[in-house]
């Protein structure tokens, strides 16, 4: 059933923003601490069957230095360089096996896949241990590691990881640095959100029914998980409610959103009530950027459009990269 508002109140809903004041000087500070700390990236070629793409172990430095793993993944026998899609894997996902190619090398891309620091708990395997941890008690997942402050809470360890990938990105010989898209769904769509906020120069964005939005929103009307766990945190810890979404104001993808000027395609699902589309056009209404459109898809929930919506990507980066 619909979880939300109606469609036309949802195109139109665009809530304040709850920012700190010091949103820019955290992210600036955090940014130029990883970046200091940063040595070249490492590629090392992986024999697979694979017939369409070669295929390349990445190990590149994120937050403040950490080594965090990612595929490289090339059409096989491509000339000059090419323009390179950046994802970012859903919640509880690791990067999988080098023979899990995704279809975007037999579109023509270079396709550049982040591992997910400490996770792989649902899909996927991931080769990038969480450091930094501060071992405070938190609920099961990553919502709540950390989240007694921003300096220590998870995602400002992934969304500095997620830039770091993008300027990898673009000190490889086969990427063309000025045609860098960021892609991810759910996780990785709020990941995608961060790392156009946060990274200068985009060709574009491609953000499917994305996750770390309007947190406060979001755990007051739905009951799903990953926004439960806060609420279950919260449950207990009653005295820390404007603490914790003090925290995750500096993790909001609304505020990256209106940080982000590049050429944006969002989904929603009307029916999703793991990321409910208020949240989701909360971030899409506030992108700064002019040229970005939504696939909003009636009948489905969390899984958007599927199939359905990798064909609006295939159009969608033929006409923004060419």
């Amino acid at each position: 059933m619909y979880v939300d508002m109606p469609l036309d109140e949802l195109r139109a809903y665009r809530p304040a923003r709850t920012e700190p004041e010091d949103f820019d000087a955290f992210w600036k500070a955090t940014l130029d601490e990883a970046r200091a700390a940063a040595r070249p990236a490492v590629l090392d070629p992986v024999a697979t069957r694979l017939t369409m793409a070669d295929v390349f172990d990445v190990t590149f430095t994120g937050f403040a230095g950490q080594s965090v793993k990612a595929w490289l993944w090339l059409p096989r026998g491509h000339g000059g360089p090419l323009p390179c899609i950046v994802e970012y894997l859903g919640y509880g996902g690791g990067r999988g096996p080098a023979y899990d190619m995704k279809l975007w090398p037999a579109a023509g891309y270079a396709h550049l896949i982040m591992d997910s620091r400490g996770q792989s708990s649902h899909y996927g395997s991931a080769d990038t241990p969480d450091l930094g941890h501060d071992g405070s008690p938190q609920v099961g997942g990553f919502t709540t590691r950390g989240i007694r402050s921003p300096h220590t809470h998870y995602y400002r360890r992934l969304f500095t990881d997620a830039v770091r990938a993008v300027d990898t990105a673009r000190t490889l010989d086969a990427v063309d640095p000025e045609r860098i898209v960021v892609k991810g769904g759910s996780q990785g769509g709020g990941i995608a959100l961060a790392a156009a906020g946060l990274s200068e120069g985009l060709a574009g964005a491609l953000v499917d029914v994305p996750f770390l939005c309007g947190y406060r929103r979001a755990t007051e009307i739905t009951d799903e998980y990953p926004y439960r766990e806060i609420a279950d945190y919260l449950r207990y810890r009653r005295d820390r409610v404007e603490e914790t979404f003090h925290t995750l104001s500096y993790l909001d993808g609304i505020n990256f959103a209106a940080r982000a000027d590049a050429p944006a395609m969002f989904s929603v699902g009307l029916m999703d009530a793991v990321c409910p589309p208020s949240t989701v056009f909360a971030a899409y209404n506030h992108w700064a950027g002019t040229d970005k459109d939504i696939c909003v898809w009636t009948y489905n929930g969390h899984d958007g459009g599927a199939a359905h919506q990798t064909g609006e990507h295939l159009d969608w980066l033929a006409r923004v990269l060419g």
